[in-house]
């Protein structure tokens, strides 16, 4: 069996109840601080990786990070950029 970053492809089935690709999102700032992004903005999940849980101490319970494509290109909060897709965790993403 082959693997991608050390997880075989019969881990990489798509999660039930995760958002499915083709999914319309706006990503959001966190109300906390000024975000990853310069600015809120549309976006689509696509299937470049299957939505995993985040491995982070300040995840939430169960929150899954996704691959979304935007809309327009944007800069980061720092003004790198500008990018036309990124990994985003699910706290930031709001279906529409």
């Amino acid at each position: 069996m082959e693997s991608i970053t050390g997880l075989s492809f019969e881990m990489m089935r798509w999660p039930s109840g995760a958002m499915q690709p083709g999914t319309r999102v706006r990503v959001v700032q966190d109300r906390s601080w000024d975000g990853r992004w310069a600015s809120e903005f549309d976006g689509t999940i696509d299937a470049t990786i299957v939505p995993l849980l985040v491995r982070n101490p300040l995840a939430q319970p169960d929150e899954r990070e996704y691959s979304v494509v935007f809309d327009t290109p944007q800069r980061d909060a720092g003004g790198h950029g500008p990018y036309r897709k990124a990994v985003i965790w699910e706290r930031y993403l709001e279906e529409f």
